[in-house]
């Protein structure tokens, strides 16, 4: 497969071998066995399903540019620990070096220098950043922040580091069968995954355990304004490719790249000018490319002020990057947050009694959000440890004996898998299934592709229809069909809600996609401007008069969720219409236009629905075209599928606002996790460190603050009586038991979540799981459809299709994702409750004797193993997803995330943009982290200013001396103007005469010293820069083995993870010389940095020294209040090598720095 362009990640073979060996060892934190067992996955047969080469896809992110381009790096580190393996018998743990994690992409002709392990080169003025990789397109971010998945500690603080493996017991949570599931019994036997090395790559290690949770890396702290810009800018990519990269970043963060997120303009609306939002838009986009270009690694501060083009905004990138981490567009996932303080606990006498943040529920919301608090307070751990405390701690409660609520993927009995990775288990999915899509937003894609790499599998639209007969639907008529449904629901659509989109403010547009920062006079805060006329700052919507506006495109057919096209407002008459889809038509039926009068049933109830409206339009669809059963039955397949998105029956939907997130929808090909959805959740558990997760923790009773005094405590009450007192709570039960009345609050909650909880819907959707030893359907096709007939027989009544048109309507073929031949059918809408009351036994002859009549052909045996779902009756969930009830008001899923006093609310029912997946409850999980941590610490601080005076550096305007007419001239004391002389001349005399001064201290002294680096601080790299050579042979020549090919060479992945996987296994006397060097870099680094403010110090003093010097030497270019102004800004700002800021106060000018 070739690489895809960027918003997606890499696919291609030559990935494959790395990428296994990743997974390999990531699967030691998410359940699966390790073993010492070599073999090469370079390539898989799917035996006995008649397939070769990869079934599947998995991820290794990509980049941005061609071959041809390459773009910034930083040094990779190796640090503390390994990660564990499940703790079974005869369990081998595997440690693990942070390559895996923080990969080194040079080129497969990569030579190590000096400078490529120079941490800090980024911050030498005129240092390209860059690192080889003409023949490879996949360059990245590698950032300097460490990782807690390695065998080495790279201490980074200023005092001398110990070098040691640390070891210690750690356990990790697996499934077990629990009593409140929703699914049959079965038992699990997993089956030991293997080594991916290469067998000439193999080398004895003694293996350690690791330990649960190491400190964090140190990373010393400095303010905003201190720091660097443009670090983080490429210097050879053209200003336009940066900025297509970062508008790119952008819509794959869910964000506008031109425009600020309300919540962005509500922050800065009284701080900022219009003119100054393309600046802070270019920036914040500019850090989102750093985090998409490569989530295993935070985005630093440090990398966030390198994002400025200019000092001038330095104030911007610190809002920006203060907004995008709390609101949780970085640094998200399975990633560690380094400690960014800079004073040392042990300095303090820390309080004993400290914050307790409880998150009840581990599903996706739950773990998600506790995973966003340690990283936030991680990052801020220096805000508590000044106060003299430690960081608030998060407990994760969960009722089940499992995690990852409404996610379940079942062990199957029969661990014999074929076509799948062997470290893979088999399982089948109880809950969610799909991912929906992996561009333009969508969190998992960095959680899935880009940090645990867990292969997926790319599912296809391909699937056959069969009717009741058996026989196969003819292919045009069923697109006939979806064709008319299509247009029903485009009709019902004309009532939908029409929602006003929230205030923000747009950027220019122009310099956005050049990548320039703006210019010229800056003008009134946003404010103040939107008061006036001829803003561009966009207010609520306005009615759209355009005849062209976004309308419903119809369904998908892989998850029945309605899709927005460019579409008339006004809708053609049905006869057109049907005449235009294919339909045969009489020339008079033709000719008198008829239409569709769907505003009796509408305005006939209070609460109109879309199953009324919709089965209304069939009805009259069936007077103008001659329908018969086989139509209505496919029409009902469509309306079942329409009604396994929603997870109810058309009938209680609402038709106004049914599907309100509509057009949020992710792009990209849907998939499937192969070996488990579950290995999702599972991984954002343990890494970079295990959460405290308390498990059988059934939650009754909450005790919460409404007015969330400064000391409220909410005390957590569960069935076993424990009370577990919390200063914040974050609520992520289903929906479902809110509605069940399962937890007691006290106080009652408001009046108005009331009103939401019981308004909202909570739908069903339900699974018959069946396992065979052979399959005797086609493999290759991901879905399988089978129409029902009416409850009687060739009906041609709409209304006797509801009941059962759901019932096995879809089977999924799992075959290629649960590594055994697996059918999961589905029942949806009014058939999902049914089978709520029905036995295993009943289920399964009914869905074997469906099977028999499509198959008709062959002999369909019974399954090996069953397994059925009963989503209702699970007292953890009490149904599946919500929906959007007849009686629900536009805003009520944003009612449902709105926090009562200390007590927070996640989960899908709370994310109206996404609501009923997984990613909307992970984003959820972000939301509620943000809004945890905004009452721990306030909201985000504004710099003032925001944006300095701006200031324009001519260097090119210099002299040695005062031209005559300068220096002969008289002053005015009045204007500090030379007699004759205009502002702009005079703007261009200070600005020489400082560029002169300038020169003489950088001609005496040599740049101001800069903040050390840490040269060779990386034993691996050091080890990697010796073997790279060896290393590459050995992998080109498994390369041709592999591949038949003479001139095959291996990729620089695959180098780079074997010399990871070499220096894992290598023993104590080949790594004691590199860990040698390291300890006396460091201590050659640690040296540097203590005498660094001494040197800078020194330096400025002789700077200053020079300065006045040269204005001695230099009488009658200032005036006495020009050099009376100059040395007052010199002693507000300090610093010489701060020069627009240094300047502003006696040479300003209106122009803007632009840094381009």
């Amino acid at each position: 497969m070739a690489t895809r362009p960027y918003g997606n990640f890499d696919f291609s073979d030559e990935t494959r071998l790395a990428q296994l060996r990743r997974i390999e060892e990531l699967k030691g934190r998410i359940g699966v066995m390790l073993s010492q067992k070599s073999r090469n996955h370079a390539k898989y047969e799917y035996q006995g399903y008649h397939q070769t080469g990869y079934p599947y896809s998995s991820s290794n992110f990509g980049s941005f540019g061609n071959a041809s381009q390459s773009v910034k790096s930083e040094e990779s580190r190796v640090t503390g620990q390994a990660l564990s393996a499940t703790q079974l018998p005869d369990e081998t743990s595997i440690p693990m070096s942070e390559a895996d994690m923080d990969p080194w992409y040079g080129s497969d002709e990569m030579q190590f220098s000096d400078e490529d392990l120079e941490m800090h080169s980024r911050d030498q003025p005129g240092h390209d950043h860059t690192l080889d990789t003409s023949d490879d397109s996949q360059s990245q971010r590698i950032s300097s922040t460490p990782s807690k998945a390695s065998g080495l500690s790279s201490n980074t603080s200023a005092d001398p580091p110990d070098i040691k493996l640390e070891i210690d017991e750690d356990t990790v949570l697996h499934d077990t069968n629990d009593s409140a599931s929703p699914v049959s019994s079965l038992s699990s036997q997993l089956s030991p995954a293997k080594s991916l090395t290469p067998a000439v790559l193999q080398s004895s290690v003694d293996l350690v355990k690791p330990k649960r949770k190491r400190r964090s890396t140190k990373m010393i702290k400095v303010l905003f304004s201190e720091l660097r810009p443009r670090t983080s800018i490429p210097s050879n990519i053209p200003h336009e490719e940066l900025a297509r990269q970062s508008v790119e970043a952008a819509l794959s963060s869910r964000l506008n790249p031109f425009a600020l997120h309300h919540d962005e303009y509500k922050l800065l609306r009284d701080h900022i000018c219009e003119l100054h939002i393309s600046a802070y838009i270019n920036i914040r986009n500019r850090i989102l490319r750093l985090w998409v270009r490569n989530p295993l690694v935070s985005v630093t501060p440090e990398e966030a002020a390198g994002c400025a083009y200019s000092s001038r905004w330095l104030g911007l990138a610190e809002v920006a990057y203060e907004w995008l981490l709390r609101r949780g567009y970085i640094n998200f996932g399975c990633v560690e947050v380094p400690d960014m303080s800079n004073i040392g606990d042990r300095k303090h006498k820390l309080k004993r009694v400290r914050k307790t943040i409880v998150v009840v529920g581990a599903g996706m919301a739950g773990l998600g959000c506790a995973r966003q608090l340690e990283g936030l307070f991680e990052h801020y751990r220096e805000r508590w440890v000044s106060a003299g405390e430690e960081p608030p701690r998060v407990v994760v409660l969960e009722g089940r004996t499992r995690i990852g609520g409404r996610i379940y993927s079942h062990p199957l009995r029969n661990q014999d898998s074929r076509g799948i990775p062997e470290n893979s288990r088999c399982v089948a999915e109880m809950g969610a299934h799909i991912i929906t899509g992996f561009d333009h937003g969508n969190p998992l894609n960095m959680i899935i592709r880009g940090q645990l790499a867990l292969h997926y599998y790319p599912l296809k639209d391909n699937s056959s229809l069969y009717d009741i007969d058996g026989e196969v639907v003819d292919r045009q008529r069923d697109k006939l069909i979806e064709k008319l449904f299509n247009d029903i629901l485009d009709r019902a659509s004309v009532y939908r809600h029409h929602t006003t989109m929230p205030t923000t403010a747009e950027g220019n547009r122009e310099l956005i996609e050049e990548g320039r920062d703006p210019s010229g006079e800056p003008g009134p805060i946003v404010s103040l401007k939107e008061k006036g006329i001829g803003s561009s700052v966009h207010g609520p919507l306005r009615e759209n008069n355009a005849p062209f506006e976004q309308v419903p495109g119809g369904l998908d057919k892989l998850t029945g969720k309605a899709h927005l096209v460019v579409g008339s407002r006004t809708k053609t008459p049905a006869t057109i219409a049907a005449a235009a889809m294919g339909w045969s038509l009489t020339p008079d039926q033709v000719a008198h236009r008829h239409d569709l009068d769907l505003d009796k049933v509408v305005t006939s109830s209070q609460y109109p629905t879309l199953g009324a409206v919709m089965d209304e339009g069939v009805r009259q669809y069936q007077a103008l075209l001659a329908l018969s059963a086989q139509d209505m039955r496919l029409l009902n397949w469509h309306f079942a599928n329409l009604e396994y998105a929603n997870a109810a029956n058309v009938g209680k939907l609402s038709l106004g606002g049914w599907d309100q997130d509509i057009g949020n929808e992710f792009e990209g090909e849907h998939a499937q996790v192969i070996g488990g959805y579950q290995q999702v959740p599972r991984g954002i558990l343990e890494y970079p460190s295990q959460l405290d997760l308390r498990t059988r923790k059934v939650v009754t009773r909450i005790a919460y603050d409404p007015k969330q005094g400064m000391n409220a405590i909410a005390e957590v009450i569960c069935e076993d009586g424990d009370v577990i007192e919390a200063h914040h709570v974050v609520l992520t039960t289903p929906l479902g038991v809110l509605k069940n009345h399962s937890i007691v609050f006290k106080p009652e909650l408001p009046s108005w979540k009331l009103d939401s909880i019981d308004r909202l819907g909570f739908g069903t959707l339900n699974k018959v799981v069946l396992v065979y030893d052979e399959p005797f359907w086609d493999v290759d096709q991901d879905m399988i459809g089978l129409l029902t007939d009416a409850s009687f027989k060739n009906s041609l009544d709409q209304k006797d299709y509801t009941q059962n048109r759901g019932r096995f309507y879809l089977f999924w073929n799992c075959i290629k994702t649960s590594g055994r031949p697996v059918l999961i059918g589905l029942m949806a809408g009014d058939a999902a409750h049914h089978a709520e009351g029905l036995s295993d036994n009943q289920i399964v002859c009914e869905v074997t004797q469906q099977l028999a009549t499509m198959f008709k052909q062959i002999t369909v045996p019974k399954p090996t193993e069953t397994i059925v779902t009963r989503w209702g009756q699970d007292r953890f969930a009490r149904g599946t997803y919500s929906y959007v009830g007849v009686k629900a008001h536009s805003g009520d899923y944003d009612a449902m995330a709105k926090p009562v006093g200390n007590l927070h609310f996640a989960g899908e029912a709370t994310c109206g943009t996404h609501p009923a997946t997984v990613h909307g409850a992970y984003i959820s999980g972000l939301r509620a982290a943000s809004e945890v941590i905004d009452d721990l610490l306030g909201p985000i601080v504004i710099p003032t200013p925001l944006v300095p005076a701006a200031i324009v550096n001519k260097t090119e305007k210099s002299f040695n001396s005062p031209p005559k007419s300068m220096s002969s001239a008289p002053l005015d004391p009045s204007t500090s103007l030379i007699a004759g002389e205009t502002p702009a001349t005079r703007q261009d005399r200070l600005e020489a005469f400082e560029t002169e001064i300038l020169k003489a201290i950088f001609a005496k002294l040599g740049p101001r010293p800069a903040r050390p680096g840490r040269a060779g601080a990386n034993p691996f790299l050091l080890f990697s820069k010796d073997k790279w050579a060896d290393c590459k042979a050995e992998c080109d020549k498994a390369r041709r083995a592999a591949l038949g090919t003479p001139l095959a060479k291996a990729s620089r992945n695959e180098i780079r993870s074997v010399l990871g996987q070499m220096w894992r296994e290598a023993g104590p006397d080949v790594k004691q010389p590199y860990l040698e060097q390291t300890v006396s870099n460091r201590a050659v680094n640690h040296e540097s940095a203590t005498t660094f403010q001494d040197r800078l110090a020194e330096w400025d003093a002789e700077a200053m020294s020079i300065r006045r010097e040269y204005v001695q030497e230099h009488p009658g270019i200032l005036s006495h209040d020009e050099e009376k102004e100059m040395w007052k800004a010199l002693g507000v700002f300090g610093g010489v090598d701060r020069k627009a800021k240094r300047m502003s106060g006696y040479a300003d000018n209106s122009g803007s720095e632009n840094g381009i």
